[in-house]
């Protein structure tokens, strides 16, 4: 799944000095074999903006409350389609939920895995174990660009956009040190996310891929 592959390599060649790493890695593109199951849950922690307006007729989603060293832009504005709007919306909590998984140090934290089932699920509950392992947390603004969404009759989508990690970094918190990393080609990397409207009603990611450094993604 790797959601921040450049972060995740970060992460990755720093502990390397210290400790030996566990088999998570920071390929650009991975698919998870695991099929671990992973349960579900539909409540999260204090509020902030909510998606459900979005969809009015769909269940509540988990509040996601992050902490002040975190900031994120999402350049991708309503298309006016209601469904499309619904993904970009349920997407955006998505990403957030991951990162308060990580925050929280918690592999198996609730809010995410309101947003992520099967494939996803279990590979996004590696890629955040690995933070936990290193005792390791995230800090920085990130920018979300370039949505291009598509919806099935099947009731699937595809969603792929671009995130800047140019000012994200690997927080170690028991020195509570940052780790700045060069801003480079990877510092751009692009994701394809495969959804499907599930019984709830929200817009849950089912696989997703990621490759840094892609030509379409850089400034």
């Amino acid at each position: 799944m790797n959601r921040r592959p450049t972060l995740l390599a970060a992460l990755t060649l720093t502990a390397a000095a210290a400790l030996t790493l566990s088999a998570c890695g920071s390929d650009d593109s991975s698919k998870s074999k695991d099929n671990d199951k992973i349960a579900g849950a539909d409540t999260g922690n204090k509020a902030s903006a909510s998606p459900t307006a979005s969809d009015p007729a769909s269940a509540e989603r988990p509040k996601i409350d992050l902490p002040s060293d975190l900031s994120y832009t999402f350049d991708w504005p309503k298309s006016g389609d209601k469904e499309k709007d619904a993904i970009l919306a349920d997407s955006e909590q998505s990403i957030k939920a991951v990162d308060l998984a990580i925050v929280n140090q918690d592999a198996l934290d609730k809010p995410y895995l309101h947003y992520y089932e099967g494939e996803a699920a279990a590979s996004t509950q590696k890629f955040i174990q690995n933070y936990v392992d290193h005792k390791a947390s995230i800090t920085g603004v990130y920018r979300f660009y370039a949505p291009e969404v598509a919806v099935d009759k099947d009731g699937t989508a595809s969603l792929s956009y671009c995130e800047d990690q140019g000012k994200a970094y690997v927080k170690y918190l028991k020195t509570d040190k940052v780790k700045k990393t060069e801003v480079t080609a990877k510092s751009y990397v692009i994701y394809h996310t495969s959804l499907k409207k599930n019984d709830k009603g929200v817009w849950a990611v089912q696989k997703m891929i990621s490759q840094s450094g892609s030509p379409k993604c850089q400034p």
